[in-house]
């Protein structure tokens, strides 16, 4: 298993294959930012990171911001609730944020809504109610 830093450092050297990078390592990749950085730029490193390393597979069409958002901050407020030690304990706490079929944000937004042209452009607020 690679670590955070190690993870990082790859994506931002391009040395991760396109079909090598799956949702997991998005969760991963999220916190280690958050673990090294304050939100904000935190999630403008995140949001880089994802959106290059989508245009350098030619696939610039996957990046989609409300879904990138809203995991992001659902990590963060995740590891502000948990007070969890490392990455290890995070993931061992958080099993329902590395699902991603049928994945939490199903509790949030529609699906057409996450499918949806505006969605991939711009982050949309939740559109179901808990």
């Amino acid at each position: 298993m690679v670590t955070g830093d190690e993870l990082v450092g790859r994506l931002e050297r391009g040395e991760i294959p396109c079909d090598s990078f799956h949702h997991f390592d998005h969760v991963q990749l999220a916190f280690t930012y958050l673990s090294r950085h304050p939100v904000l730029e935190a999630l403008q490193k995140f949001v880089d990171a994802i959106s290059t390393f989508a245009a350098s597979c030619g696939k610039p069409d996957r990046y989609n911001e409300t879904i990138t958002f809203a995991y992001f901050f659902l990590i963060r407020e995740r590891m502000a609730r948990s007070q969890a030690s490392g990455w290890d304990e995070f993931r061992d706490k958080n099993p329902d944020l590395l699902t991603w079929k049928g994945s939490i944000l199903g509790c949030y937004y529609s699906e057409e809504t996450l499918k949806s042209d505006l969605a991939r452009s711009v982050f949309l607020l939740p559109n179901r109610c808990l």
